[in-house]
């Protein structure tokens, strides 16, 4: 037997303002589209901007629905769209943000365990990183380099 330890960097901002400038936008637009949110349930509104890599901005955010699972997840919106919408385009960042009507909102929020596996599949069709950043409401933002960092053990097609 032998123990391995899996770990990864990951840049953690203090607020908005230290981001590059086009980072900055798709953090914004994340946000905005946390206003629009479905989430009569939960009253966690969740809000995603994806950059491709030929400039265009897609935009999602969760959309509920009383019959639990069938709503979907800000990310999975947004990817799904860009996918749909640009099927020759790559994936370059993702922008996620949140807004609880419940709770403090400043702290990042991380993808749930089908989003993650939803952009590694994107990930490694487009066989190149795709970025993450993640915010609250406001302050403190979180980037991450490639979507692998958060699903170190993924499963893809080629482990069909």
């Amino acid at each position: 037997m032998k123990s391995i330890v899996e770990s990864f960097t990951y840049n953690e901002f203090n607020d908005i303002k230290e981001l590059p400038e086009n980072e900055r936008k798709l953090v914004g637009l994340s946000r905005e589209m946390t206003k629009s949110a479905y989430s009569p349930y939960s009253g966690f509104r969740v809000g995603a901007a994806v950059l491709l890599d030929d400039g265009t901005i897609i935009k999602g955010n969760n959309q509920e629905n009383a019959a639990y699972p069938s709503g979907l997840c800000a990310e999975r919106v947004a990817v799904f769209s860009a996918s749909a919408l640009h099927p020759d385009n790559r994936i370059k960042t993702i922008a996620i943000s949140a807004y609880s009507d419940r709770r403090d909102s400043k702290k990042p929020v991380s993808p749930c365990g089908s989003c993650r596996q939803t952009l590694i599949e994107y990930e490694k069709k487009q066989k190149t990183p795709v970025k993450i950043i993640l915010a609250g409401e406001k302050g403190k933002v979180i980037v991450i380099d490639s979507v692998a960092d958060l699903l170190p053990l993924h499963f893809t097609n080629i482990d069909l």
